[in-house]
């Protein structure tokens, strides 16, 4: 078949140990050979991050948000024991965060769906998205430890003027807490989830304790309900979906029984621990896609999970792997498939979703990494090395070429 050409660049970010082997493979294996890529290179491995003091990470942001798609492999954020394995500069911080804050993101994960990859949850035969506002609130809290005496909420404004709250009364050792969130990034974080929900054409849950916290929490549900009722509500109608709020235990009883098929907004820690929850329950972190969304329409996809690190020191001894590379295709195919949407590429739309089509096929038919095998209900399945997996994807695709 004649390559199909793409008119605006995809912003392509490189990253780090197993995924990036994973990278080459496929874009070598499932996309050069049937799409002319046009993409805007920015390699986040952290060697190169660590040689431009990762002011790669910022550029590669900035032309996110230039060209409007980005794709992006797994990156390490590094601990103590990076410090010294990459003999860094300094411990750089989190290229998803950086990417995140620039983007003024939420990031949005769904599990793939997969017949012989039942979830734990049997009921459930859609995919649950999990919306996470990843800023504030624990994740940038100020704490500490302290002796006998009382702690107060002390705000002083612009004007110098104080108001002050008590804590509590400490009659011996405590510690305390606080934390913050702006009402900006809170409507960012609406503003992206409505967006989301129309762009999916799926309902919208959100949910937080405002029946206990009166004024942090409650500010959440009224910038969400204030910002539907005024720009979303309509345009929900027409979609004919709709959007929903309870509370956070309500909501989670409420997951439990349902099909699926929706997108459930959280705060930051409930939807950290929510996440992890969703993807278990649906068979493995391996098999959830991950797309960081900005209030102003700009979209980066990548894989829900990490570099794969213990299969990258095997394969550096040159033994065999069998790593699941669905997220990393399906990072590729979500950008592929929303630049064909932009720009009105429909012949690159379809690819994207037919490359998904044959992935799915290939697990289906019993062809499978070591990890899916572990957890499938299908029987008499072929375990597959890392290469030979991604190959197996590119007969089906060839197959369904051909038809």
């Amino acid at each position: 078949m004649e390559k199909i050409k793409m008119s605006t660049p995809l912003v392509e970010m490189d990253g780090d140990e197993m995924t990036r082997i994973l990278w080459k493979m496929i874009k070598e294996e499932l996309l050069e050979p049937y799409i002319e890529l046009n993409t805007e290179y920015y390699d986040l491995g952290l060697v190169h991050r660590n040689e431009t003091n990762d002011q790669v990470t910022i550029d590669s942001a900035n032309a996110t948000k230039k060209y409007g798609v980005a794709v992006k492999c797994a990156t390490i954020t590094p601990n103590q024991a990076r410090m010294g394995e990459y003999n860094l500069k300094e411990m750089w911080k989190s290229p998803n965060g950086t990417i995140r804050a620039a983007l003024d993101g939420t990031v949005f994960r769904t599990p793939i769906i997969v017949k012989g990859i039942e979830p734990c949850v049997k009921n459930w035969k859609k995919p649950i998205t999990l919306a996470r506002h990843a800023y504030g609130d624990v994740y940038k809290n100020t704490e500490m430890k302290v002796p006998a005496g009382k702690a107060e909420l002390v705000f002083t404004d612009e004007n110098g003027n104080e108001t002050r709250k008590l804590i509590h009364e400490f009659k011996g050792d405590g510690i305390i807490q606080g934390m913050h969130n702006t009402n900006e990034s809170i409507t960012s974080f609406a503003r992206s989830c409505f967006n989301y929900a129309l762009s999916t054409k799926q309902d919208l849950w959100f949910s937080t304790k405002d029946t206990i916290s009166k004024l942090y929490d409650h500010t959440f549900k009224d910038i969400f309900q204030d910002l539907y009722d005024k720009e979303y509500k309509e345009k929900f109608q027409q979609e004919n979906i709709t959007y929903f709020y309870t509370l956070i235990d309500d909501a989670v009883a409420r997951v439990m029984k349902s099909e699926g098929g929706f997108i459930w907004a959280c705060k930051n820690y409930d939807g950290d621990v929510m996440s992890d929850m969703v993807s278990s329950a649906f068979g493995s972190l391996a098999m959830m896609t991950s797309v960081l969304v900005s209030p102003s329409g700009v979209y980066e996809y990548e894989a829900a999970h990490g570099t794969v690190q213990r299969h990258y020191y095997k394969h550096l001894k040159g033994e065999e792997t069998s790593t699941n590379s669905v997220a990393t295709i399906f990072a590729w195919t979500g950008a592929l498939n929303k630049r064909g949407e932009l720009d009105g590429n429909l012949d690159l739309q379809e690819f994207a979703k037919m490359l998904e089509q044959a992935t799915i096929q290939t697990i289906e038919s019993g062809k499978m990494t070591k990890d899916l095998a572990l957890i499938t209900s299908l029987e008499n399945v072929t375990v597959l090395n890392s290469q030979d997996f991604i190959k197996a994807i590119k007969n089906s695709l060839e197959n369904l070429l051909a038809q």
